[in-house]
């Protein structure tokens, strides 16, 4: 192979240049040491099969950038897929946090009311409390007042008997007493 390119070299050199006025076919014509030398590198490719090992090279750089798409697209349509399950999480999210709030509205308006009703109730039973005290209260006044009238007038039955009571009178009380004593006791 060296040897080739090293005639291939000489003959294609500037030395051997066409001269003026020489035929088409001698060595001091460029055209044909250009051609005779393309010709010689052609051949030298060929037989070393350097076009096919360019063709493997070629053949497998093109598997490698297939396979390289090829895992190009399927990442893409994995990304595509994993967007869209996202996607379709975030709609799930928002629908549960929605869900979650309504939730918590009426829940909140449920205590609300609870806690109304429960204060409405507590109302009416520290009314109904005040209004038992009340009644207790007067009837305890209307008692204290009957107790004192009974008493007044208990004094000035006294005071008037006491004024309108003679011994003989008294003595005959005194009796009747004891009979209804003895007649209750036995």
């Amino acid at each position: 192979m060296l040897r080739l390119t090293a005639i291939a070299l000489v003959f294609a050199s500037p030395a051997f240049a066409a001269a003026e006025g020489k035929p088409f076919f001698s060595l001091y014509n460029t055209d044909l040491i250009v051609l005779m030398a393309f010709i010689i590198f052609v051949g030298i490719l060929i037989y070393f099969k350097v076009h096919e090992k360019v063709a493997g090279l070629l053949d497998n750089r093109a598997v490698s950038i297939e396979a390289e798409l090829d895992e190009a697209r399927r990442l893409r349509e994995e990304a595509l897929a994993l967007h869209a399950s996202f996607e379709r999480k975030q709609a799930e999210v928002k629908d549960d946090a929605a869900r979650i709030v309504e939730k918590a509205r009426m829940d909140a308006q449920l205590v609300a009311e609870q806690t109304k009703a429960e204060i409405e109730a507590s109302i009416i039973r520290r009314l109904k409390a005040a209004e038992d005290q009340i009644a207790s209260a007067e009837a305890n006044a209307l008692r204290e007042v009957r107790d004192r009238a009974v008493s007044v007038a208990i004094a000035a039955a006294g005071d008037v008997l006491a004024k309108q009571m003679t011994a003989s009178r008294r003595d005959e009380l005194v009796q009747v007493g004891i009979k209804a004593a003895q007649d209750r006791l036995h």
